[in-house]
């Protein structure tokens, strides 16, 4: 007679976990009694229903995530593109199916965000990042709350697990952003088109974030006064009704003058006024002969 699946340790993440139907089932932290406690039950389970899990009972976290990532997908969107939360949401939602893709939802609960929470300390990701983390979980579950798909004490229970706190956790701690020296900042002038460096200088002279300095034009700049006054059509902040005005002083006037064009309209840095361009395309001459043509877009883009 076979031998029943052994109860061992997920290096990665310190979690008792059993396999059984081919399914890994983590019982919370190895060597403690409750995880001992979950491998018994849960394998005399197994047994009694002829080596076969138990049937579950609704939804499971990998329905779930089905349900609602694309919700997410629709949601952070920004101009017509999706934000870089899209991309932090997927590998939150995918660490947390690793660990509990067949959990019911409805059984979700406090100590299995924390076991998640645990894998990512694992992998040596930094505080901030992992309190991010967790916290896209949670929004999930408020989302499928909000939706009547669990019971509302799930998201009640899940909040009550707070944010890694400095200095009190095996978190690692993020390294400070430090200023870039002025010197490396100068060495980038001559291996990048005007319009470039003009960006890179408004960012220096005003602190405004490189997805400002791109839409800039010239609608939404008030030159009445000896100081203009930028508008940025989008910012950061818009989504929750904040207003964002960047002051403009001579030298950020003088950097912006030679882009003024006649159109108030046109994006004021734009790649199309560029060396092998003509109608919006870039020609470049190829190896073996022949031209190739890419289509220019009207402004930079913050990569």
């Amino acid at each position: 007679m076979r031998a029943p699946p052994a109860y061992r340790k997920h290096k990665s993440t310190g979690q008792a976990v059993v396999t059984l139907s081919n399914q890994d089932i983590y019982l919370g932290v190895h060597g403690t009694a409750e995880s001992r406690r979950e491998y018994d039950r849960l394998l005399a389970q197994w047994l009694l229903q002829g080596r076969q899990l138990p049937a579950r009972g609704g939804m499971t976290i990998d329905e779930l995530i089905v349900q609602y990532f694309p919700h997410a997908q629709r949601y952070y969107v920004k101009d017509g593109e999706q934000t870089s939360e899209v991309d932090c949401t997927r590998y939150a939602l995918r660490a947390l199916r690793k660990m509990h893709g067949s959990t019911p939802a409805a059984k979700f609960g406090p100590l299995a965000l924390k076991a998640v929470r645990e894998m990512f300390i694992a992998r040596n990701l930094t505080r901030n990042t992992i309190n991010g983390y967790i916290g896209r979980i949670k929004r999930m579950f408020r989302w499928a709350t909000e939706n009547e798909l669990v019971d509302p004490k799930v998201y009640h229970g899940l909040q009550a697990v707070a944010g890694l706190r400095a200095g009190r956790s095996q978190a690692r701690e993020s390294t400070p952003v430090r200023p870039v020296p002025e010197r490396l900042v100068d060495a980038v002038r001559p291996h990048v088109p005007p319009a470039v460096w003009a960006i890179i200088e408004l960012q220096r002279l005003t602190g405004m974030r490189s997805g400002e300095a791109v839409i800039m034009r010239a609608c939404d700049i008030e030159m009445t006064g000896a100081i203009w006054l930028y508008h940025p059509a989008t910012h950061k902040t818009a989504h929750h009704g904040h207003t964002r005005t960047v002051d403009l002083g001579p030298r950020s006037q003088q950097t912006i003058h030679p882009f003024l064009t006649g159109d108030p309209q046109a994006f004021l840095f734009g790649p199309r006024k560029g060396r092998g361009v003509r109608g919006g395309v870039h020609y470049r001459h190829k190896k073996h002969g022949g031209f190739s043509g890419r289509t220019i877009g009207e402004r930079y883009t913050t990569g």
